[in-house]
């Protein structure tokens, strides 16, 4: 399971550079998350990381997921946000605890799926949003979509989650095969 560990911190680092390629004028352009632009959609990705963070290290994060975690300076944020995530999960205890989020008491090993998840996904919706679709890892995009497949996730096919998968192309790049089966429109 060290794996995704690995995993995450690959999404994380493919996410900080789309993060600091972002230009002046793209913080309020629409993503592929319906109803968010980019600034709120990486101050989710933000939130996140702080909250699993928190968890992994048993401290209180100091806000809730939406609170504005971006302040001025949304790319320091996400560098600092991006320190603080690496080290929790190279905690080694980090997979054998259990991990309180929205989705409710997790596993760790499940929990740093759905970590992983968030950040390659939101950090591949920035990439889009923004122009910067070859800074997207293909090949962690296509191992996540076996991973996704395998595990089942029509029970979290509702709005908000995930949509209902959407149509693609076979010869579509990895990243838009993960995007579309996660309910994008791409």
């Amino acid at each position: 399971m060290s794996q995704v560990v690995d995993q995450i911190e690959r999404a994380v680092d493919m996410t900080a550079g789309i993060v600091t390629g972002i230009a002046a004028d793209q913080w309020d352009r629409p993503t592929p998350c319906s109803g968010w632009d980019v600034r709120t959609l990486l101050n989710h990705v933000v939130g996140g990381m702080r909250i699993f963070a928190a968890e992994l290290d048993g401290t209180d994060p100091g806000a809730d997921h939406e609170a504005d975690w971006l302040g001025a300076d949304p790319v320091g944020a996400y560098e600092k946000a991006a320190a603080a995530d690496r080290a929790a999960w190279r905690r080694p205890d980090a997979l054998e605890q259990t991990v309180h989020i929205s989705l409710g008491a997790l596993p760790g090993p499940l929990a740093a799926v759905v970590h992983l998840t968030e950040v390659l996904v939101h950090g591949t919706d920035l990439a889009l949003a923004t122009g910067q679709e070859s800074l997207v890892d293909e090949g962690l995009c296509g191992d996540l979509l076996v991973t996704m497949r395998s595990m089942g996730i029509d029970a979290y096919r509702i709005p908000g989650v995930f949509d209902p998968e959407t149509q693609t192309t076979e010869d579509a790049p990895p990243h838009r095969q993960l995007l579309a089966f996660l309910g994008r429109a791409v």
